[in-house]
C-alpha cells in the first residue's frame, strides 16, 4: 500500500528576514572574489577540461581551478528554477517550485540502534530495507535519503545495494549522497533509468537525485565530481552540500563560513552547467561550527539554526532548490538537546522555506540511526507545518455565532462550530499530556511510544513491491559493477 498524503509546508503565513539584500550581495562578491582570486580544488581530470575550454585559470599540478565572476553568473543563469522530484508512486511526486517545505530522512549513518534490543551496533543492508519502509508509511517524510550504509555490502557498489533496498521498500523518490565514482554513477543512471522506463523516462522523471559532499575548505572530491557529471548528463537532479564548519574548515565568522561554504557550491554547480546546460541542479548546505573545546563538529547550535536559514537566502538569490541539513544534533540519546536542536533548526529552515529538509532520524552528528529520533522529528515538523499555517481570520473562524449561542459561563463542546473545526486542532502522538498519575503508575514516554509505532509499521506495512524481473535486472547491474571494478584504480 501506498501513501498519499505526503505532509509539507506550504506557503507559510509566518516570515523571516535573515539576510538584507544588501548583505546577500555582499556574500556573493566575496564568493566570487574567492573564486577568480584563491580558487577552489577540482580534482577531476574531466572537470579541469571543461573549465579550461571556458577560459578558466587552471593550475594542473595543485587542481585548482580559478574562474571569473562573469563565467560563473552566466553559467548559474542557465540552471532551472523549478523542477520535480519523481517517485515511483507519481503521486508522490515533489515540486521544487518554492512553495513547499519537503522533509527528507538523513544519511549515511554507520550505526543503528536496534530496534529490538536498543543496543547500539553497526548498520547493514537490512536496516537500509527496514527504515525505508519505517519512512514509506509516515506521511512527514517525503522522500529518502539512503539513512544508513550497508556495511555488510561490498563497497565498490555499496551505494547501488542502498538505492535498490530503498526502492524495494517505497514508493517515495529516493535521493542518494553514497554515489562515489564514475562506475557507481553509470550503474546507478542505469537502475534508476530502468524504474522510470529507460534514459529519456528518467530525464522525464527523475526517481533518483544526487548529492555530493564537498571537501572543504575550497575543495572537491575527484570521484563524486565525476558521478555528479554523469548524473547531469542524463537529467538527473543533482546538489553539491558543503559542511563547513567555522574555527576548522571555515572562517570562525559565520558571514565567512557562509562565503566559503557559498564558493564550494556555486563553482561546482556552474561546472554542471558549463557540462551540461539546464541540467537540474540544488544547493546543498549543512554547514555548523566546530566546539571550542574539542573542535569537534557540534550537530546543532545557534549557529546551525542560522546557517539554516541563511542557505535558503542564497539559493533563492541564485533561483535555485535548497537541500538543507536539518535536525542536526550531536545528542546520543532521543532527549532534550535532540529536541532543542530539531526544533529550532526546523523552524528557521522551514520558515524561509527551504525545499527540502534533511535530518529526522540521527543522532551523534549523523551517525547513529534511532527509530525512535524518527518518529519524534516527524512531530516536530508536524507541529511547525502547523505553526507555518498562522491564524487565519475570517468570518467562520471568528466563530460570532457560536459565542452569541453559548454565551457567558457556557462551553463550546456540543456546537456544531466545534465539531466542524475541531479536526484542526493539533493531536500529538509523543508528546505527554496525561495526568501525573498515569505517568507515574507507568514511568513512559515518546520514546517509547515512537518505539513501538516503528515496530508495529515494520510488522504490518507493505509497500507497493518492485516487479520480480526488474528486480533481478537491479541485480545484474550491481554484479555488473562489482567485477568492473575489482582491482580498477578509480575506486582504490
Amino acid at each position: 500500500m501506498s501513501h498519499k498524503n505526503i505532509k509539507s509546508i506550504t506557503n507559510p503565513k509566518l516570515k523571516l528576514e535573515i539576510l538584507t539584500t544588501e548583505e546577500v550581495r555582499k556574500i556573493h562578491e566575496a564568493t566570487l572574489r574567492i573564486i577568480e582570486h584563491v580558487g577552489v580544488r577540482f580534482p577531476s581530470t574531466r572537470a579541469l577540461e571543461i573549465w579550461e575550454s571556458h577560459g578558466a585559470t587552471i593550475d594542473r599540478e595543485k587542481k585548482i581551478v580559478r574562474a571569473k565572476g562573469d563565467l560563473i553568473e552566466a553559467a548559474l543563469a542557465t540552471c532551472p528554477p523549478v523542477y520535480s522530484l519523481a517517485a515511483r508512486d507519481p503521486e508522490q511526486d515533489l515540486p521544487l517550485d518554492g512553495n513547499h517545505v519537503f522533509l527528507g530522512t538523513d544519511g549515511c549513518g554507520v550505526e543503528v540502534i536496534d530496534l529490538e534490543t536498543s543496543q547500539k551496533r553497526t548498520s547493514c543492508l537490512r536496516d537500509v530495507g527496514e527504515i525505508a519502509r519505517v519512512a514509506d508509511e509516515t506521511e512527514e517524510v517525503a522522500f529518502h535519503w539512503v539513512a544508513v550504509s550497508a556495511q555488510d555490502m561490498p563497497a565498490e557498489a555499496r551505494g547501488l545495494y542502498e538505492i535498490k533496498a530503498v526502492w524495494e521498500n517505497s514508493t517515495k523518490h529516493v535521493q542518494t549522497e553514497s554515489i562515489y565514482n564514475v562506475h557507481e554513477a553509470q550503474a546507478a543512471i542505469e537502475m534508476a533509468a530502468a524504474i522510470a522506463g529507460g534514459k529519456e523516462g528518467l530525464r522525464r522523471r527523475p526517481v533518483l537525485s544526487m548529492m555530493q559532499c564537498t571537501a572543504p575548505p575550497l575543495g572537491h572530491d575527484g570521484g563524486s565530481l565525476d558521478a555528479a557529471l554523469i548524473a547531469a548528463e542524463h537529467g538527473v537532479p543533482t546538489g553539491f552540500m558543503t559542511m563547513a564548519s567555522c574555527l576548522t574548515t571555515g572562517p570562525v565568522t559565520l558571514a565567512g563560513n557562509l562565503a566559503v561554504g557559498n564558493a564550494e557550491v556555486i563553482a561546482a554547480t556552474a561546472l554542471l552547467q558549463l557540462a551540461s546546460p539546464g541540467a537540474p541542479v540544488f544547493y546543498a548546505a549543512a554547514q555548523t561550527a566546530s566546539d571550542l573545546r574539542t573542535g569537534a563538529y557540534t550537530g546543532g547550535g545557534p549557529e546551525d539554526y542560522l546557517f539554516g536559514a541563511a542557505t535558503n537566502v542564497l539559493a533563492d538569490f541564485y533561483n535555485i532548490p535548497l537541500s538543507m541539513g536539518s535536525f542536526a544534533t550531536g545528542a546520543k540519546d532521543p532527549n532534550w538537546q535532540a529536541g532543542v536542536d530539531g526544533s529550532l533548526s526546523t523552524f528557521m529552515a522551514g520558515i524561509v522555506m527551504s525545499d527540502m529538509l534533511l535530518g529526522c532520524g540521527f543522532l551523534h552528528g549523523s551517525r547513529i540511526w534511532s527509530y525512535a529520533e524518527m518518529l519524534m522529528d516527524c512531530e516536530i515538523f508536524s507541529i511547525i507545518h502547523r505553526m507555518m499555517q498562522g491564524i487565519e481570520v475570517n468570518e467562520e473562524t471568528l466563530a460570532l455565532d457560536a459565542i452569541a449561542t453559548v454565551g457567558p459561563g457556557g462551553h463550546y463542546l456540543a456546537q456544531k462550530h466545534t465539531r466542524n473545526h475541531m479536526r484542526e486542532l493539533f493531536i500529538p502522538q509523543f508528546m505527554d499530556r496525561r495526568p501525573y498519575s498515569e505517568w507515574e503508575k507507568k514511568h513512559d514516554d515518546g520514546r517509547d511510544w515512537a518505539t513501538a509505532k516503528a515496530r508495529r509499521i515494520l510488522k504490518e506495512h507493505q509497500p507497493e513491491v518492485l516487479d520480480e524481473k526488474l528486480s533481478r535486472e537491479l541485480d545484474r547491474m550491481i554484479k555488473s559493477v562489482e567485477k568492473q571494478t575489482i582491482g580498477d584504480p578509480l575506486t582504490g
